[in-house]
């Protein structure tokens, strides 16, 4: 058959199949030829580029970056969200994080939370129809010395309003003058108390900072360490920060004058939840999320494609 001609029989064939409906059957009919010689023109269309084939997301997802990023990192779950240049990137990664949230509650859970404008956007995406019985705890103080930034406790208390659940409060600062009054804080039966039910929860939902960007930076600025403090502190190379808790690229532990002062989950118990999901949006958080990563802090991502490519492209 000339070529023309076999094109124009794959263009006729698609037409009929991919606009018109027609079963196979009646594509057959039409074409005078038989069932399976169908599949085969179709696959052929598809092959020589006739037919492309494009799938939308109505949930805004990058499906295939979501299965690389699960395959290379080992995690139990990953969501990327698919931002247009004109949209918003944080409302985007709080819709994907809520919805996530709200398909893995279940009753009796507690479910813990750190801070930061990323959990901020996931809690404002929450809208439940039905309450659901579940403890909301917080797992660092009130951050009342970084006030660009948002407390966990507000956020606790909004998440569980949004939930109809339950909540626990930390009336404790997350960052202190010096290693002895957070001691006196965490032996208290109050604070220490809130935090282990932190430490037993189900699920945790963290925002994961980067070294030097943003919120990680302010934190750092706030505690106004000595010099010395400061050079040991930039020695260990922290690359980013979960729970206002510190690590290297490889997710070591930064040990230290900024660890002993923080109130918080240590990174070891976060290791100890069943599920932690980390947020985070943008490529400039790729260093923290992948120390974060290395690190086993987090089961699970959900995060923006710019960032899900940078993790893709610095570990390989």
């Amino acid at each position: 058959m000339p070529a023309s001609r076999e094109r124009d029989l794959l263009v006729k064939a698609a037409r009929l199949y991919y606009q018109d409906n027609c079963s196979q059957q009646e594509v057959a009919s039409a074409l005078g030829v038989s069932r399976s010689n169908v599949s085969r023109i179709l696959a052929a269309a598809r092959e020589q580029g006739i037919v492309e084939i494009r799938i939308n997301d109505p949930a805004g997802r990058e499906v295939d970056l979501e299965e690389e990023v699960l395959r290379t990192f080992k995690l139990t779950a990953c969501r990327v969200a698919a931002v247009r240049s004109d949209e918003e990137v944080l409302p985007k990664v709080g819709e994907l994080a809520a919805d996530w949230l709200l398909d893995m509650a279940r009753p009796g859970d507690g479910i813990s939370l750190s801070w930061g404008r990323t959990l901020q956007a996931m809690v404002r995406a929450v809208h439940s129809d039905r309450a659901i019985p579940v403890e909301v705890l917080p797992l660092v103080g009130g951050l009342s010395s970084v006030a660009s930034e948002i407390m966990g406790e507000e956020l606790v208390r909004d998440l569980a309003d949004r939930l109809g659940a339950t909540f626990r409060r930390l009336h404790a600062p997350a960052l202190l003058e010096a290693k002895a009054s957070r001691d006196t804080l965490m032996a208290e039966p109050s604070i220490s108390s809130v935090l282990e039910a932190g430490r037993k929860s189900s699920l945790a939902f963290v925002g994961v900072g980067a070294a030097g960007v943003g919120s990680s930076e302010a934190l750092i600025d706030s505690l106004r360490l000595s010099r010395r403090d400061r050079a040991a502190f930039e020695k260990a190379k922290p690359v980013g920060d979960v729970c206002a808790r510190y690590f290297d690229e490889d997710g070591n532990p930064v040990r230290g004058a900024v660890e002993d002062r923080v109130l918080a989950v240590s990174l070891d118990d976060l290791r100890r939840i069943r599920t932690v999901v980390g947020l985070a949006a943008g490529a400039e958080k790729a260093r923290g999320v992948l120390g974060a990563l290395r690190g086993r802090y987090l089961d699970a991502l959900v995060c923006d494609e710019p960032l899900a490519e940078a993790l893709l492209a610095q570990s390989a």
